[in-house]
């Protein structure tokens, strides 16, 4: 009995072995992908078999255990002749063909698990194992190296190119230099105020930057380099790889490298140029090579934890960096008005791009660097939305605006304004979110500038008060220019040729549904009552010599004569010089000048035809220098903005 039970136990272990090995065999069969896990298991078991001798006796056993480290010895030799082999030769293992490619993987995948059973079995300190061991290591960093390679060969032969500048979504404003537009020289925002684009209709554009047939030859070299804990030298070589693929594309999107010093040096046309192209470049390279990018790095170590994002963060961060660098020099310079457009620009692509960031990028650091420039551009429109008001405010003119038409100032403030309702959204939370700077709060100042009824109670959203608020000190600082006339008829021409451009502005634009109706409501009776200030001002004390006024008890029929005709004397110089001055007076809108025609023709002809018809009788006709048609035909010559002058010789 005592003998049964002790050769049992064997008897037991060696029928669990071949359960076990044709349990293997038929699972085998009915597969046709093998797993990472599964694959390791099945190397490791071959290689400890060809360690292993088959046994028929319990003699053999220690014929094995003698035989053994000479017989693994043998082996290892056996891999590196293969490995040695493939390496001396020049010629890249997987340009050779599958089969120079499927034997050197075989050799390599033997000479890892050959290694790892080395590791594992090696728990002593003969220097027999300990020289066993470091053979087996240095054969596979030899394979190790011209995987590496190999893996570093394919991905630069079958790159392929990014290209934006074949993409459909390329914005027209993408390449040369333009002026700036917002000049207080000329009013060039007139004709043609519309948002540049900024790429918005820009979609996704994913392109394959390595060809995908050869995917899956480095998904396997990369397997391969990670189960052999190459892991970092299978990164590097990826890394490689693609730097110079990166450089090409930030020269296709003619990114300079520019410091803050760079920037505060360059003329305003060359900046805006510059902006221009990183509004363009910097949607194309996140959305479109960084996105490509990415996906390249997850096809390939995308089984392997954070190995991917590790690889394309450090191939891309630099360059990233870099882009943003742009963004964080311009937020940085000094504020002026006309920045604040391509501020805004720069500001609402980053806003539009922060979730493909934090979609790309894992790195705390480059996802805190984005937010900090994001938040310094927003600042630095808030900022440069203030000094435009200042601007308005502070604007002096040292001579009167020739003609009294529209000013520069005015034109300028209103068709900046209309712009930025292109930025209605965007702006609107930048200054939401200020209002509890207190350079942003109400001010004094602010409210000095500002004649709205319940403009600080709240109801209004940030833009509206803003706005308000500027055209508010437009006016003040336009009724200033006015006092630089000489002739008050002028000064309420010049003021009612300013406040009916604001007032058509906003009726006319997407304004009016910022300012609102009442706004314009009160600004048309604002340039209505200049418009009645200056009939009155040039015309009342004219139109008074055609009053009887000290006619009726002159006394003599000879008297009455002589001051009726005195009168029509000093009539008609004084409409002269009116007539010399103010057809050099210009009103450009055609409507406005027609009506103030009209409303002065109804006023000055209606008196004109009733003093001469009233004193028929006692005028001769050789003292009636016009009829009321030839004055009716002059005053339609004045705000012509052309100076000219009447005949001087009475009418026969």
């Amino acid at each position: 009995m005592g003998g049964y039970e002790a050769e049992l136990p064997a008897k037991n272990a060696e029928g669990d072995l071949i359960a076990a090995a044709q349990h293997i065999v038929a699972a085998l069969g009915t597969k046709k992908l093998l797993s990472q896990d599964e694959r390791k298991i099945l190397v490791d078991l071959r290689a400890q078999l060809t360690t292993m001798t088959m046994v028929d006796d319990p003699k053999t056993v220690n014929e094995s255990i003698i035989k053994g480290v000479s017989e693994t010895e043998q082996y290892l030799s056996v891999i590196s002749d293969k490995i040695m082999n493939r390496v001396s030769d020049e010629s890249m293992i997987w340009d050779s063909g599958p089969e120079d490619v499927s034997e050197y993987l075989k050799a390599v995948d033997e000479a890892r698990a050959l290694t790892e059973r080395f590791e594992s079995l090696c728990l002593s300190k003969d220097d027999e194992e300990v020289e066993l061991l470091r053979k087996a290591h240095d054969v596979l960093q030899t394979a190790m190296a011209r995987l590496e390679q190999e893996f570093e060969h394919i991905i630069v032969q079958h790159s392929q190119p990014f290209e934006p500048e074949h993409m459909s979504f390329r914005s027209s404003e993408g390449d040369g230099a333009v002026g700036s537009p917002y000049s207080l020289d000329d009013d060039p925002l007139e004709d043609s105020l519309q948002r540049e684009s900024v790429g918005k209709n820009l979609e996704d554009f994913i392109v394959d930057l390595v060809h995908p047939d050869v995917i899956p030859d480095l998904k396997c070299i990369a397997n391969l380099m990670l189960v052999s804990n190459y892991d970092r030298e299978c990164s590097r070589a990826f890394v490689n790889s693609r730097k110079h693929a990166l450089s090409r594309c930030l020269f296709a999107l003619e990114v300079e490298p520019l410091s803050i010093d760079d920037v505060l040096k360059m003329e305003w046309a060359s900046l805006d140029s510059q902006i221009k192209r990183w509004v363009w470049a910097f949607k194309i390279f996140v959305r479109g090579y960084l996105a490509s990018e990415k996906r390249l790095s997850d096809e390939i170590f995308g089984g392997f934890g954070s190995l991917s994002d590790l690889c394309f963060t450090d191939l891309s961060k630099a360059a990233f960096m870099q882009m943003l660098s742009f963004g964080d020099a311009v937020a940085v310079s000094p504020r002026q008005p006309e920045k604040l457009f391509r501020v805004l620009d720069m500001y609402e692509v980053l806003v539009q791009l922060q979730p493909d960031i934090n979609s790309l990028y894992t790195d705390k650091a480059v996802r805190d660097e984005f937010c900090e420039v994001l938040r310094r551009l927003g600042d630095a429109v808030r900022a440069t939305f203030l000094e435009f008001k200042n601007a308005i405010a502070t604007n002096a003119s040292v001579n009167p605006f020739a003609g009294g038409g529209t000013h520069h100032l005015t034109k300028y403030v209103m068709n900046y304004l209309r712009l930025l309702t292109d930025y209605r959204d965007t702006l609107n939370q930048i200054l939401e979110d200020a209002e509890r700077d207190e350079s942003l709060s109400p001010s004094a100042e602010s409210v000095a500038f500002t004649d709205e009824p319940n403009q600080l109670d709240g109801s209004f959203a940030p833009m509206t008060f803003h706005f308000r608020s500027m055209t508010s000190a437009l006016i003040a600082n336009i009724d200033e220019k006015s006092k630089l006339y000489r002739d008050v008829a002028l000064q309420h021409f010049f003021l009612m040729n300013n406040v009916h451009y604001m007032a058509q502005k906003v009726k006319n634009s997407e304004l009016r549904d910022i300012f609102g109706d009442d706004w314009i409501k009160r600004h048309n009776g604002k340039f209505q009552q200049q418009a009645m200030n200056y009939e009155r001002a040039t015309w009342s004390s004219i139109l008074s010599l055609l009053r009887d006024d000290g006619i009726q008890n002159s006394g003599s029929n000879s008297s009455t004569k002589n001051i009726l005709k005195e009168r029509l004397r000093n009539f008609y110089a004084a409409f002269e010089e009116v007539y010399r001055n103010q057809t050099g007076w210009l009103i450009k809108d055609s409507q406005l000048q027609e009506d103030l025609r009209i409303s002065t023709s109804l006023k000055v002809i209606q008196a004109y035809r009733t003093f001469v018809g009233r004193h028929s009788n006692e005028i001769s006709d050789k003292y009636i220098k016009y009829t009321a048609d030839d004055l009716e035909n002059h005053i339609l010559d004045l705000f012509s903005g052309s100076q000219r002058s009447l005949n001087n010789i009475y009418r026969k």
